[in-house]
């Protein structure tokens, strides 16, 4: 006897071969009915035996394609109908969004075979592409993801792709971004200039170019990069030169892991992230055999790598004398990935000898993810291509909540019902042109994912430009969440974790209540509360900014600050070509002008790492506090300097002694990696330290405590910490699937939002009664 059923299927199923993917298993089981895409999911009606219903579902969710990921299904019996077969109906745009947004995907498999088949259609075609892989989320004009409404549109499909696409059987049924040498999209070659190239094949010549030392602008999925071969010291350093970076790493892709051993060392979950369909940036060690040019990562036992993720990058490798490229994003400094192509032609004019282009329209700019595993989990430095926009799910009610985020790394985050929207990698909103990107992406997000705008979060901080933007979107109510208690949040909700824990936050900058600048934390809190009961004993920033673009004068600073005219001796010793300006550092800390106090992690290591003397002048964000912690070896357990927990009001953690020790030490011509694994394991006894003694006075409270911040991407403090705090009982988490840097900044204002208003309804709801 049959009954019948309709299905709707939540999560991430549009988009990735979904569809076919239900009519071949209603085939299977013998079903008659219809699927359909629309606003909230996908539609399914079924009719057919009860048993041949129920190993359908069960067959949904263990068989559904490797790109899907379902959230919830929901299955309700309904009225027989007259039909006979099963078929896939045009999707439906009415309604309510309950969409999750398809995301780019590396190239799969099936397809780099169909492109390296010479009997094949799609033979070295750049854009081969199939329901489980190509783009998605940066070619996407409108929702729900059918070709009409992205870039694919001025692409009309010949009759042999059209054949696939209308085949239900075909793994590219569907597939929106479908396209042949006949009727997709072209590849062109441009000079520096952006004059057209004559060019039969436009990609040999890029290899000839590239082998020829030549920088290459290269458009892919999400933007431009550029690149040049990453074993030419002169096109490396020529790069450098034009792009005005001297010292920050570049990015290397590898034509496989095999050549990616050549020079680095990749575990077996190293090898599963390289290789995995989101294709992130993974830092990597240099293996002792390293032989790419010196320049590519200077001064570092580190190097981010990533393997080919589209069909255009596999055909730069079929030269196998090109192993491996730089592949760094093509931005001029401060400013958006480019990604439109009058635009890279000019901002890369005298950047780029050339450009290797192509005539589909990237809409959506995203910038390569970076990721490392720290301490045996996943570690995002970047969370953008591959991972932007799928939702997090939380216990949460986040409807209505936009979350603006910080000034640096900047996101977005949006809530809807209990979905968590992170939007991608902006950059610093420190000039008009990264503003107007954000804004153009936060709008495009908040369309698609259609949630009332009732609250927007904002960090404390008055200077950052999102005070500015988030008053243009006429929220009903303006939420201020301190910018470490969103840090802290952030972890609790990824995690969980619902009631009180402790907070550890060691990042370079953050506006502290009491007008100073904080960066070295413990709290004691919830989602919605927080306690300050630690922090690092403040010192002066002599000059502002300067101070961080300099970690000299802050070191200076800070040595006049803490030991007084010992510290003035020990400063001109260890500074002594910067004798005079250490007397202008000192009446301007004595004389409090244009001086700022500050307790942060960033700054305390990027003065310790101005005295060691390995970086005094830094050239782009954390650079200092990088490269000293580039010489720790993690394998030796090192012993710590003195220090101090002065009790108060709040505990206060003094690193006076240990600086006077660094300092001597340094003048002695001790052995710097050894003074950096000291001091690294000097960090972690004093947070151990003043952490069971804050617990000690609270026993009342369970050991939880969560670690955040952007120093916590420091492979050594991570784990120590970890470990030390475990040791004691306390029970650790940390963030590991979103960042934990100001990347994730506006996740946990959003999390702080959503646990102060369930509090305010609870209180509300228990006045009534």
């Amino acid at each position: 006897m049959h009954t019948a059923v309709r299905i709707t299927v939540q999560g991430r199923v549009q988009g990735v071969g979904f569809r076919p993917f239900v009519f071949q298993l209603a085939d299977l089981h013998q079903l008659d009915g219809t699927v359909q895409n629309n606003m909230d999911g996908v539609k399914i009606y079924l009719k057919g035996s009860r048993k041949s219903i129920e190993l359908f579902l069960q067959d949904l969710r263990k068989r559904a394609p490797r790109l899907s990921k379902i959230n919830q299904i929901t299955v309700e019996e309904t009225e027989i109908q007259d039909c006979s077969n099963f078929t896939i109906i045009p999707s439906e745009r009415s309604g309510t969004s309950m969409l999750v947004i398809p995301i780019d995907s590396a190239v799969c498999d099936d397809c780099l075979r169909e492109m390296n088949d010479p009997d094949d259609f799609r033979y070295q075609y750049p854009f081969i592409n199939c329901t489980q892989c190509g783009p998605r989320y940066t070619i996407i004009e409108a929702l729900p993801y059918d070709r009409p409404y992205t870039s694919m549109k001025d692409f009309p499909m010949c009759d042999d792709c059209r054949k696939e696409y209308e085949d239900p059987t075909n793994r590219r049924h569907h597939a929106q971004p479908i396209a042949c040498p006949k009727c997709g999209p072209k590849v062109g070659l441009l000079d520096g200039s952006g004059g057209q190239q004559d060019s039969e094949n436009p990609i040999a010549d890029t290899i000839e170019l590239l082998k020829a030392g030549k920088i290459i602008a290269i458009k892919g999925i999400g933007g431009y990069h550029l690149a040049c071969d990453a074993r030419n010291e002169h096109a490396v350093t020529k790069l450098r030169t034009r792009k005005n970076r001297p010292m920050r790493p570049l990015a290397v892709m590898a034509a496989s892991i095999k050549a990616a051993l050549e020079f680095c060392e990749i575990s077996e979950d190293e090898r599963e992230l390289l290789s995995s369909p989101e294709s992130p940036i993974v830092i990597l060690k240099k293996s002792s055999h390293y032989g790419l040019a010196e320049k590519v990562a200077p001064g570092m036992s580190t190097i981010g790598v990533l393997l080919p993720y589209t069909p255009l990058h596999h055909l730069l490798f079929a030269d196998q004398e090109l192993p491996c490229l730089i592949m760094t994003s093509a931005n001029p400094s401060g400013l958006p990935i480019l990604y439109k192509d009058d635009r890279a032609v000019q901002y890369l004019e005298g950047i780029a000898d050339y450009y290797l282009v192509h005539n589909r329209e990237i809409l959506h700019p995203v910038d390569d993810s970076v990721v490392q595993l720290n301490d045996g989990k996943l570690d995002f430095l970047r969370r953008s291509r591959g991972y932007v926009p799928d939702p997090f799910t939380t216990t949460l009610d986040v409807s209505g909540i936009v979350a603006f985020g910080g000034q640096q790394k900047t996101t977005f985050t949006i809530g809807r019902n209990q979905q968590i929207f992170v939007g991608p990698h902006i950059g610093d909103l420190e000039n008009v042109e990264t503003i107007e990107h954000y804004g153009q992406e936060l709008e495009h997000l908040l369309k698609w994912v259609d949630t009332p705008r009732w609250h927007a979060v904002m960090d404390v901080h008055p200077g950052y430009q999102a005070q500015h933007v988030v008053r243009e979107y006429g929220f009903k109510n303006i939420i201020e969440v301190q910018h470490h208690h969103a840090h802290m949040a952030a972890v609790l909700d990824e995690h969980r974790i619902s009631g009180e824990a402790y907070g550890i936050i060691l990042d370079g900058t953050g506006y502290g209540l009491d007008g100073n600048v904080w960066g070295f934390e413990i709290y004691h809190g919830d989602g919605a509360e927080f306690e300050r009961v630690a922090h690092l004993q403040y010192t002066p920033l002599p000059g502002s900014e300067k101070c961080i673009r300099e970690p000299w004068r802050n070191a200076a600073a800070m040595l006049i600050s803490l030991l007084g005219d010992e510290g003035v001796d020990l400063a001109e010793a260890i500074f002594p070509e910067k004798v005079s300006e250490i007397a202008i550092l000192k009446a301007m800390v004595e004389n409090k002008i244009n001086t700022i106090y500050a307790g942060t992690c960033g700054r305390l290591f990027d003065a310790v790492s101005a005295i060691c003397g390995v970086t005094r002048v830094s050239t782009y964000d954390g650079e200092a506090a990088i490269h000293l912690a580039e010489l720790v070896d993690e394998t030796i357990m090192h012993e710590s300097y003195p220090y101090q927990l002065i009790d108060g009001e709040v505990l206060t953690i003094d690193f006076s002694k240990m600086l006077r020790e660094i300092s001597l030490a340094v003048l002695a011509g001790a052995d710097i990696a050894t003074v950096s694994g000291r001091f690294h394991e000097t960090v972690v006894q004093a947070i151990v330290g003043a952490m069971v003694r804050i617990h000690e006075k609270r026993l009342a409270f369970e050991k939880i405590v969560v670690l955040s911040g952007g120093s916590f991407h420091n492979r050594y403090l991570r784990k120590r910490i970890s470990e030390e705090l475990s040791n004691r009982g306390f029970r650790v988490y940390v963030p590991e699937t979103v960042p934990c840097n100001d990347g994730g900044l506006s996740y946990g204002q959003l999390a702080v939002a959503a646990a102060k208003r369930r509090v305010e309804t609870c209180v509300s709801a228990s006045l009534q009664k």
